[in-house]
């Protein structure tokens, strides 16, 4: 089953910690967003594999846009 990390409000993308076929734990960071002049972690939903990252460093996103599926 596969799970959505999603953006948690409007920011950009101010790093990727994780690549495609990287195992992540529950609670751990995945991306890290500027938004409201603070930079904000986005953490992994649940433990698995990163299958597809969706975003590169420098976009701009919105809130709960999809940023990465976990599986």
């Amino acid at each position: 089953m596969s799970m959505d990390i999603t953006a948690p409000m409007p920011g950009k993308i101010a790093s990727i910690a994780v690549n495609v076929g990287t195992q992540v734990q529950e609670e751990e960071e995945v991306i890290i967003m500027d938004a409201m002049k603070m930079e904000i972690p986005v953490y992994a939903p649940g433990a698995g594999t990163i299958k597809e990252i969706k975003v590169k460093v420098g976009d701009s996103v919105n809130e709960g846009q999809v940023l990465a599926i976990l599986e």
